[in-house]
């Protein structure tokens, strides 16, 4: 489970600004960020499946994604962290890669994928979910946004929580006129170990591992 907040074509010194926490089992093999060999990507690499949670290129493409939360897995299903890389080694724009994933939503189980074209500023949403549906593919519109393990902006409490504390920062910066602190940012919001109140859980999963998830940053004891 991974939670994204993003500004996007809305803010005077950046185009885009992320903060992103990947949560992930303590025993899967992982580099950390780094520039891929052979590649003109930049991210943290799966050793496991090869893929990425979040990377870059050098031409100012960005795509990252989060898993959906849901009860059954596709035991076969494709790495999800190929999606990421295959934007990224296309020189095709957002929208064009997105359509393309059409008729591949059912090999991967849930996902959201956010591709981003600084230069044009183009940015794609894509979800393979809900299952058995047709494939989400929309524009991202410029302002504050909110990924989690639903749907983009889903009113999920720690997503409106970190969004909430991320426009607040913003605005905390804007009018003191000083220049936005990425390091601060990241201490104060992404290290927020708060969980939800069980009413509030969306109750698609075991009730006790939804609460564990439900912090913006998680704390799970896994194997070593």
């Amino acid at each position: 489970m991974c939670i994204a907040v993003f500004i996007w074509q809305a803010h005077t010194q950046y185009s885009f600004l992320l903060l992103l926490n990947r949560d992930e089992y303590h025993n899967r093999p992982t580099k950390a960020v780094h520039w891929w060999e052979g590649e003109e990507i930049v991210g943290g690499r799966d050793e496991v499946a090869g893929g990425t949670w979040l990377a870059s290129s050098r031409q100012g493409r960005v795509a990252f994604l989060t898993n959906v939360l849901e009860l059954h897995a596709l035991p076969l299903a494709k790495s999800r962290g190929d999606l990421p890389v295959r934007f990224l080694q296309s020189r095709k724009g957002p929208m064009e890669f997105a359509k393309e994933l059409v008729n591949e939503g059912n090999e991967y189980n849930g996902f959201n994928l956010i591709l981003a074209d600084i230069e044009s500023k183009s940015m794609v949403y894509v979800s393979n979910r809900p299952k058995g549906e047709p494939m989400v593919i929309q524009e991202v519109h410029p302002g504050v946004h909110v990924l989690s393990n639903a749907k983009l902006d889903s009113p999920w409490p720690k997503a409106q929580r970190l969004k909430l504390s991320f426009k607040t920062m913003l605005d905390v910066y804007k009018t003191s006129e000083k220049c936005i602190c990425v390091k601060e940012m990241i201490e104060k919001l992404m290290r927020d170990t708060t969980k939800a109140e069980k009413d509030k859980l969306p109750r698609i999963c075991s009730l006790d591992w939804e609460l564990e998830l439900s912090s913006i940053f998680v704390e799970v004891d896994t194997p070593l």
